[in-house]
């Protein structure tokens, strides 16, 4: 006996956070930023305030680490893929771990205010359930994403489904 056919995308996105800093830029800003502490670390330690150079060093480590941590949070993924039977969201953190969600999208809301706002969140209602995705994106961004996917739900409820 052979599986179905597996059912059409009638819509697939995968959401991730922004960063605008690239990873040689990243260098670059640490190299800088090492070399100003160095620096001004360099002339207390000659004018007699030996413990500011340490100081100098342990700021420019919280700076590294501030960043690393910016960038972890930035693995976070989020997937929307929508079949004529089914939505699916699957979300996977920065550690790996993977959460899914499932909604029938005939009876399925988007909502998500117009205009948007800077608090304004997209989330998917159903049945007493919600969930709010793209929490990462910017308002115009989410705004955009509810549209589409809007729009997707709208072919996938005109679409017969399969037996």
């Amino acid at each position: 006996m052979s599986d179905p056919a597996p059912e059409p995308v009638l819509f697939d996105a995968l959401l991730t956070p922004h960063r605008s800093l690239s990873p040689r830029g990243f260098a670059l800003l640490m190299a800088l930023a090492g070399l100003v502490g160095f620096g001004f670390g360099a002339a207390f330690l000659v004018m007699g305030a030996w413990p500011i150079f340490g100081f100098c060093g342990a700021e420019w480590l919280l700076f590294y680490v501030c960043f690393r941590l910016n960038y972890r949070a930035a693995r976070l993924r989020e997937r929307v893929r929508l079949t004529p039977g089914l939505l699916t969201v699957e979300r996977r953190d920065p550690r790996g771990r993977v959460q899914s969600w499932s909604f029938q999208p005939y009876w399925l809301r988007v909502e998500m205010d117009d205009p948007p706002e800077l608090e304004s969140q997209l989330s998917l209602a159903s049945h007493g359930r919600r969930l709010v995705i793209g929490s990462f994106l910017s308002p115009h961004e989410r705004l955009d994403l509810a549209e589409a996917l809007r729009s997707a739900l709208a072919r996938a409820r005109q679409a017969p489904l399969a037996s």
